[in-house]
């Protein structure tokens, strides 16, 4: 199977900094479980984020979860549990997910797990975005992440240019 399984945050936040289509260009084959997808609708959700949603492109896929419960994952948001297990059903690349304990879970799984701050990295890196503005755009939302985190990855960009 070659393709990344994502969890809510990475789609949500990268529909309001306009940067979703680097998924597609980094990955061509991005797929969701369904508690994800209905999650982005959920009320509350950014009326951005719905549009997007509702409208979806083919490259985005949502699948139903076949795996049976795992006890390990029992603590985990149903999401997190679903996005860990079609990651392993499925046998993905990655899993895109930035939660703590999903994280943690995920490599226990043996897992390969990526951030979003790493996507948007891997996305300078292919010339898809500027890294730098990219960032400014995240921290004008209400995704989280340590400013060494940001720091540390514009630096590799950098040096990477040099």
């Amino acid at each position: 199977m070659s393709g990344i399984i994502s969890n809510t945050t990475p789609i949500n936040y990268l529909v309001l900094i306009d940067y979703i289509a680097v998924l597609y260009h980094l990955y061509a084959r991005i797929i969701i479980p369904q508690a994800v997808f209905g999650e982005l609708q959920e009320q509350g959700t950014p009326a951005k984020v719905k549009a997007w949603v509702v409208a979806h492109p083919t490259w985005l896929e949502v699948r139903t979860v076949a795996v049976s419960p795992d006890a390990a994952l029992a603590l985990l948001d149903v999401r997190e549990r679903e996005a860990i297990r079609l990651a392993t059903e499925l046998e993905a690349d990655a899993l895109i997910m930035d939660e703590p304990a999903g994280l943690k879970a995920a490599k226990r799984q043996g897992l390969r797990v990526i951030g979003m701050l790493r996507v948007l990295y891997a996305a300078a890196a292919a010339a898809l975005c500027n890294l730098a503005q990219a960032y400014e755009r995240l921290q004008h939302t209400t995704f989280r992440a340590h400013p060494d985190l940001y720091r540390t990855f514009l630096n590799m960009h950098a040096q990477r240019r040099d």
